[in-house]
């Protein structure tokens, strides 16, 4: 090989490194959305939806939430003991990794939809920037560019918690309970949509970084 040939370019990851303080994957997010973001394709979606799951951050969340639950005897309520316990973080897993893999994977997939977060950005007011977060829980991108309903957000997550009720305790299939974790993931999109929208601009101010991680 020629010497004075240049090396191959490597093309930028189209997922975000970047940690959220450090330790929370923000895979998700579309920091520079001014480049013409080009959509993912089939094979990156379910890399998303892996990468999410195995990420050793959500399996440790899934191990404390385990544990919590344990000590409250929360439901499912699978007893006390060791094997209780590997029961709880073993579904916790489940439930993390079956709303991944509708939601990032098939129905992404199959629907054509983006499963990535279009940050907003500090160009208009903090207001503006909040409700659009919400809005991303019901309002997704299409491969195409254009927007539309989240059906692979909200399906993936309704499919994954139907899924549940394969490895959940009967006591743990009341309505109540799948109300409960409705809600509790909708708490979580919100939360994490606000966090990817706003630490590019908490990076900044208070720890005075740049996120230097390309973007698509």
């Amino acid at each position: 090989m020629d010497s004075d040939e240049a090396p191959p370019v490597i093309p930028a990851s189209p997922l975000n490194e970047n940690r959220i303080f450090g330790v929370i994957p923000d895979y998700q997010t579309v920091t520079d959305t001014g480049k013409g973001v080009k959509p993912l394709t089939n094979g990156q979606k379910w890399t998303l939806a892996l990468k999410e799951t195995v990420d050793p951050f959500n399996v440790l969340n899934a191990a404390m939430g385990a544990a919590f639950s344990q000590h409250d005897n929360q439901t499912p309520k699978y007893g006390e003991g060791g094997v209780a316990f590997s029961k709880r973080f073993g579904a916790a897993l489940g439930d993390f990794g079956s709303q991944n893999f509708f939601s990032a994977g098939l129905l992404a997939v199959v629907l054509h939809q983006d499963p990535r977060y279009y940050r907003r950005g500090p160009g208009t007011s903090v207001v503006r920037r909040v409700v659009y977060s919400v809005s991303r829980l019901v309002i997704a991108r299409q491969d195409s560019g254009v927007e539309a309903f989240n059906a692979s957000g909200i399906g993936g997550m309704m499919m994954g918690i139907a899924a549940s009720n394969l490895y959940y305790p009967a006591a743990s299939r009341r309505g109540s309970v799948m109300a409960c974790r409705i809600s509790t993931s909708l708490t979580g999109g919100v939360m994490g949509n606000l966090m990817s929208e706003f630490w590019p601009d908490i990076q900044k101010k208070f720890f005075h970084k740049h996120s230097n991680e390309p973007q698509p």
